[in-house]
């Protein structure tokens, strides 16, 4: 779980206003994955943990939402990711 933080966290400060292409194929550098990652931790957590990294993952979320060009809802609805988060939607899609 530190390491995906800590991986979600290196992606978002890379300089810039729009993120550029995760290093996609290599599991230790790919945010996308990080953050896939950070999402099962907070499925599994119990209520008051998952509440409190929530917040921490949020505010990675909006940066990272910040910096990603916004999704078109028809390609969302057609998009053979769709099961996936909308973290990979953002970078799959575009």
């Amino acid at each position: 779980m530190a390491a995906a933080l800590a991986e979600c966290r290196r992606h978002l400060n890379q300089p810039g206003r729009v993120l550029p292409d995760p290093m996609m194929g290599c599991e230790c550098c790919d945010p996308l994955v990080a953050r896939d990652l950070l999402e099962d931790v907070l499925q599994w957590l119990p209520r008051g943990a998952r509440d409190d990294f929530g917040r921490i993952v949020g505010t990675l979320d909006a940066e990272f939402d910040r910096r990603t060009v916004p999704l078109s809802p028809h390609l969302t609805l057609a998009s053979p990711w769709g099961a996936w988060g909308w973290w990979r939607q953002r970078f799959l899609e575009n």
